[in-house]
């Protein structure tokens, strides 16, 4: 484990190399640390303004191996990085920040209201949705109008519909592809 604060001159490794990566890669790189990037597709937007590029599958057993071993710290730019690949890194003795149950707990909007509100955090009043009924019970709860969210991979307004009218629940759920979801 290294000294905490880390050391100018520390290797820090980001999982993703988007616009997130890069802009922390900057940030890092002002404040003296060194950075490498695992990510999926070569020449990533994060890799061009970091020391080195592992280019390999989130999942891949043998990259995640060399980034923990080449880094000081372990981080990810954004919260779909899959968890456990992050739990295989802090199985493997990487320092990963944050670790793999806040990640697991990120990545589902439920699990993440559910634990907020277990440790005294208020979110918004919610219901999970994984049927059509499900929503219908939901709007009639909750009341109108009203946020249609995919439990899991929404970003920037993906994933996501308003339901003004109780008539619109069928088409609000066939939006989003019927998948899992959070009203709320």
């Amino acid at each position: 484990m290294p000294d905490l604060p880390l050391p100018p001159g520390s290797t820090l490794g980001i999982l993703g190399g988007g616009q997130l990566g890069r802009m922390l890669s900057q940030a890092a790189s002002r404040l003296g640390f060194d950075v490498v990037i695992l990510d999926p597709q070569p020449d990533s937007p994060a890799a061009r303004v970091s020391r080195a590029q592992i280019t390999a599958r989130y999942d891949d057993p043998d990259a995640l191996q060399a980034l923990g071993r080449l880094c000081d710290v372990v981080t990810f730019e954004f919260e779909n990085v899959p968890a456990a690949s992050v739990e295989t890194l802090a199985e493997a003795g990487a320092l990963v920040a944050p670790g793999p149950t806040a990640l697991a707990v990120a990545q589902d909007r439920v699990d993440e209201k559910t634990y907020l509100n277990a440790v005294g955090a208020p979110t918004v009043a919610f219901a999970a949705v994984t049927t059509l009924d499900d929503l219908t019970a939901a709007i009639e709860r909750l009341g109108l109008p009203a946020l249609l969210k995919t439990r899991r991979e929404g970003y920037d307004g993906k994933g996501q519909v308003w339901v003004r009218d109780a008539a619109d629940a069928e088409a609000a759920f066939d939006a989003i592809g019927r998948r899992p979801a959070v009203l709320e």
